[in-house]
């Protein structure tokens, strides 16, 4: 049987190399399929996606509810859990309420990232919005291009060392309205591959998470030549943030939190109305 190729995006943050290291690089059974990989920033992903331009993408939840006509969520690969939501932080002390009124100039990783979503459904009227590369908010906000910024990825664990305080944790945010796990990013296949190959994709994927997680030291040498920050300290805690059971498989509990999202997008108008199934798979109903 001939291999099949599939472009794949993920971004060089730790927990995408983490997850798909072993796909890419032959460790696990990829039941004869190959990936060109393209490696690039969220917003980018993201858009390349709205373009049609992947066959297999790592993007925003918030960006995959614009996309569903040409992509359908996989099942393995998501970065979905507690505690791990982005962070709104500023050099001055800046209260809540500050933010709230809308006066403020805020520095965010991209206007399809699900940060920028969780930002406003807690702050409406924050409309002052400067999108930049995730890895570029912090200097932003030290510098003062921005007021407040909205960060991401590894940058939950640097920027107290950097002299920036939180504001708020929009993980937690989200958690108290409620009561789920955030659904960050997913992997998404395109709609339009033969159901066989998108079915193989998942498993592979799913291997590639089980692999990584049982041998995490496998990983190592490609997920610290890709990180932002270089520090063994800030790329574990990084993995062990976004990288969890969610990852591995949904569950009713992971669908659950991203039906949510979307049913909330979508009564405040941030998001299309969506037609299509948007999981891989139906999960068998509850006896």
């Amino acid at each position: 049987m001939s291999a099949t190729t599939l472009s794949l995006g993920f971004s060089p943050c730790p927990n995408d190399c983490f997850i798909f290291d072993a796909m890419i690089h032959g460790r696990v059974d990829t039941e004869d399929l190959r990936f060109e990989v393209r490696m690039e920033d969220v917003e980018a992903l993201n858009r390349r996606a709205f373009a049609g331009e992947t066959d297999i993408s790592k993007l925003s939840y918030h960006a995959f509810a614009y996309c569903t006509k040409e992509y359908v969520l996989l099942d393995a690969g998501s970065a979905l859990g507690r505690n791990c939501g982005p962070l709104v932080v500023s050099k001055r002390k800046i209260l809540f309420d500050e933010v709230m009124e809308g006066d403020l100039t805020v520095a965010i990783p991209g206007k399809y990232t699900t940060a920028n979503f969780l930002f406003g459904l807690a702050f409406p009227k924050a409309q002052k919005k400067k999108e930049m590369i995730f890895s570029s908010i912090e200097e932003a906000v030290l510098s003062g291009a921005a007021d407040v910024g909205l960060i991401i990825h590894e940058n939950r664990f640097t920027y107290e060392k950097r002299g920036l305080q939180k504001i708020i944790d929009l993980g937690e945010f989200w958690e108290e309205q409620t009561e789920l796990p955030i659904p960050l990013g997913g992997v998404v296949v395109r709609r339009s591959l033969p159901d066989e190959v998108k079915a193989k994709v998942n498993r592979v994927l799913r291997r590639s998470v089980i692999y990584a997680m049982s041998d995490p030291h496998a990983s190592k040498a490609f997920v610290k030549a890709n990180a932002q920050e270089l520090e063994d300290d800030v790329i574990r805690k990084h993995i062990n943030l976004f990288v969890n059971d969610f990852s591995i498989d949904l569950g009713r509990e992971g669908r659950k939190a991203v039906k949510v999202m979307f049913a909330k997008a979508n009564e405040l108008g941030i998001i299309p109305e969506l037609h299509e199934k948007i999981f891989l798979t139906e999960l068998p109903a509850k006896a």
